[in-house]
């Protein structure tokens, strides 16, 4: 994911000074999902059980959804989905494992 420039704004207050990061409006949006109860979620390197194993979550993680896109069909809590989340770069989880409230896409498609 490309991101914009980040700018920065220096605050003043009574106790000392703080320093803001604006993100990009893209960042903005991005919204955090729960990933279903109980469940250790195998983190992948694509969008499939066949790449990489990257990391895995622990039960009752939640995950932010950059974007999604299509691969391998699994079966988890949330039914049967070829959706993938990008969860950070080179990060993905199956969406049948992440309660989005939707079998559709609620992110934008990886470009």
């Amino acid at each position: 994911m490309t991101l914009k420039r980040r700018r920065s704004v220096l605050l003043a207050g009574l106790t000392g000074a703080f320093l803001l990061v604006l993100g990009t409006a893209a960042e903005a949006a991005v919204r955090y999902y729960p990933v279903a109860p109980d469940v250790r979620l195998n983190v992948r390197s694509g969008p499939g059980t066949h790449y990489n194993l990257v990391r895995v979550l622990p039960t009752g993680a939640s995950v932010a959804i950059y974007c999604q896109t299509p691969g391998e069909t699994v079966t988890g809590p949330y039914g049967t989905s070829n959706i993938w989340d990008n969860i950070a770069n080179g990060e993905y989880v199956s969406d049948a494992y992440v309660k989005t409230g939707s079998d559709g896409y609620v992110a934008s498609r990886c470009g």
